[in-house]
């Protein structure tokens, strides 16, 4: 069994509730998604179809030989869930030797996290707004997947852009709540936005969905403003 992978590479942690930690870091190639503002276009099966197909043995032993104590390990795309079969033997592999696994999802594919949930730490779930990607909602999905993902850790981040829309934000917050009003909520701020006020539109949705959530953060990508991937 072989695995479509564009990188592995070492890294801290940009994103979410673990910023700064430093992971070994698995980009799985290909998406089903492809939001406007994506940060790893590479990653999404558009334009060059570049990536090693790697199998599990190969992917197991560059990742310990970058491991160096590192808090986990990112599984992360692209959208790894793509690639379902694959994620559950690597990260069953990885777990056995007393791994970390911090899983980087688009939160779409409620099916596939069934099937790996087993030894996964930790999820970082997205929740795609559809005024933000261009592209249709899929809160259905996102409700089962985060049923699913808060068998573990898990947290939730939404993309904010100049596009986004009040009433999904609160949307989205809506949904977690249902889940559970405990489960973290990152509102990050869009990169390419960064300049143009995003920031204070955020602080409007944290206000609006703190009131129903209740830990409810805003955090932008750190690594972008380290310069780091």
């Amino acid at each position: 069994m072989n695995a479509k992978i564009l990188e592995i590479f070492r890294s801290i942690q940009g994103e979410g509730k673990y910023v700064g930690a430093r992971q070994v870091f698995v980009r799985f190639f290909e998406c089903n998604m492809h939001c406007v503002w994506c940060d790893t276009p590479a990653s999404i099966g558009d334009g060059k179809r570049e990536y090693k197909e790697l199998g599990l043995e190969d992917a197991v032993a560059q990742v310990n030989a970058l491991y160096d104590n590192a808090h986990s390990v990112s599984i992360t795309g692209g959208e790894p869930l793509l690639q379902s079969d694959f994620v559950k033997v690597f990260s069953h592999a990885l777990h056995r030797e007393g791994k970390k696994i911090y899983l980087d999802t688009n939160g779409t594919l409620p099916v596939a996290l069934a099937q790996i949930i087993k030894d996964i730490d930790i999820i970082a779930m997205d929740i795609k707004l559809p005024s933000s990607t261009k592209q249709k909602a899929f809160w259905a999905q996102h409700k089962e997947f985060l049923k699913i993902a808060s068998r573990k850790e898990v947290f939730v981040k939404a993309v904010i852009s100049l596009d986004t829309k009040s009433e999904e934000v609160l949307k989205a917050a809506t949904l977690v709540a249902a889940v559970d009003p405990e489960i973290l909520f990152i509102l990050q701020p869009n990169y390419f936005d960064m300049k143009k006020g995003i920031i204070e539109e955020c602080l409007g949705h944290q206000k609006s969905c703190a009131k129903i959530l209740k830990d409810v953060r805003i955090l932008p990508q750190v690594h972008k403003f380290m310069k780091l991937r």
